[in-house]
């Protein structure tokens, strides 16, 4: 681990603003939106995998609904898209609303502190629309200095317009912050905003990630 400390301090020296993720990087709803999509493709008639589940992370309700039904060769006409995306949506805040402090990753909380701590400007960076209520639920809402979720922008990820969001409202250059993201998609748009990139997670999963950890437990802020 020696030498990913010492790509950890080169990375994250100079930076001004920390940018993280939501699902996956500081909780993990994965397990949340997969129970609540597999429920509405079998509503539907067909099946719905963890494995394909991995592909949506970082991806709008909307192109996820996309991607499901032609998973399910369900793309004809007559679909009431709005509706699909609203009736999974609800099965998922069931879930949520159960949440807790508990629900936060390890090292999650002492991360935050010590960029809070050093001055280190921090933002939300999320294509949830449920992200504020998730912050609430488990107590992290007051370690951020901004938010932008799904709610305040219009493209998503890999489009980079979370991320500058991001930056512009912590007042930061690009490139000087550093985003920590789980997916790919995430990845691909914090380099596309010229941003460096801690992956979280599977290396293999994270080809463009300046350094890849298992979890924000593996890092320290000195």
């Amino acid at each position: 681990m020696t030498g990913d400390r010492n790509n950890w301090k080169q990375l994250a020296a100079g930076k001004e603003a920390f940018i993280f993720d939501l699902d996956g990087v500081l909780v993990d709803t994965a397990t949340f939106h997969y129970r609540a999509w597999r429920r509405l493709a079998n509503e539907l008639g067909f099946d719905f995998s963890m494995q394909q589940n991995e592909l949506l992370k970082g991806v709008s309700r909307m192109q996820s609904l996309e991607q499901v039904l032609t998973w399910g060769r369900m793309q004809q006409a007559g679909l009431d898209k709005e509706h699909l995306a609203e009736k999974k949506n609800a099965w998922y805040l069931e879930l949520v609303e159960r949440m807790g402090p508990d629900d936060v990753l390890p090292g999650v909380l002492a991360f935050l502190r010590a960029a809070k701590a050093t001055g280190i400007r921090t933002a939300l960076g999320s294509a949830s629309k449920n992200a504020r209520l998730i912050l609430d639920r488990t107590g992290l809402q007051g370690y951020f200095d901004a938010v932008i979720d799904g709610n305040a922008v219009v493209l998503s990820k890999p489009h980079p317009e979370v991320f500058l969001r991001a930056a512009e409202a912590l007042g930061a250059a690009p490139d000087a912050c550093l985003v920590f993201e789980d997916a790919q998609a995430g990845i691909d748009a914090a380099k596309a905003a010229g941003m460096s990139a801690v992956g979280i997670g599977s290396g293999t999963a994270l080809q463009r990630a300046d350094l890849v950890v298992a979890g924000l437990a593996d890092l320290k802020i000195d």
